[in-house]
């Protein structure tokens, strides 16, 4: 039995970078819903594709997905959160397998508590990814306490997965909708902070 399930796993690829068509593997069961290659790739060659250096933040990590696109693509570091141990348990797996463990801070806490922490040791970061399970009220939530709390640089982008239904607001705080996209049932928006290029 133990065999099968082992079978049936969910996987999946990194799409670009020093760890290019490696697999790792997603979150058991269907309460993750990994982003699609097609929408990462999109979501990459927009904001990078590739960095030189740089922190991220993960905050609702799943798999841990996102974050480790983003190093394969040259982050120095990602900051990876998520409250479900499931979770937690492949975020953990996945880093190993790609033998980041340096390069990333595994969390389990509520996203509250999180950007709490960040603002308490005046951590910033130049890429915020937020995908939460209730989308469209914490985005707007998020995007005003990463405000509130300075936790994005100058010239930091905040990428927002929803689901299509939900538009968001042209400026949140200092933030400034940029670009705003769908795939089928998701919709990618762009911020960026006011001011900024």
């Amino acid at each position: 039995m133990a065999r099968f399930i082992h079978k049936e796993l969910k996987k999946m690829r990194i799409v670009a970078g020093e760890f290019r068509s490696r697999v790792i593997r997603a979150v058991d069961g269907t309460g993750t819903r990994p982003t699609t290659d097609k929408v990462k790739e999109a979501i990459f060659s927009r904001i990078g594709p590739y960095f030189d250096g740089g922190v991220m933040l993960d905050l609702f990590g799943g798999s841990g997905n996102m974050s480790l696109e983003a190093i394969s693509r040259g982050m120095e570091k990602s900051i990876i959160n998520d409250k479900d141990g499931k979770a937690i348990r492949t975020i953990k797996e996945n880093v190993k397998s790609l033998g980041v463990e340096k390069r990333c801070v595994i969390m389990k806490m509520d996203y509250h508590r999180v950007l709490e922490e960040m603002k308490s040791q005046k951590q910033s970061f130049d890429l915020v990814f937020l995908d939460p399970p209730y989308k469209k009220q914490q985005i707007h939530e998020i995007l005003t306490l990463l405000d509130e709390y300075d936790l994005v640089n100058e010239q930091g982008d905040v990428v927002c997965e929803s689901q299509k239904e939900d538009v968001f607001e042209d400026q949140i705080g200092c933030f400034e909708k940029r670009k705003d996209v769908t795939y089928g049932i998701t919709r990618i928006t762009y911020y960026k902070k006011r001011g900024t290029l």
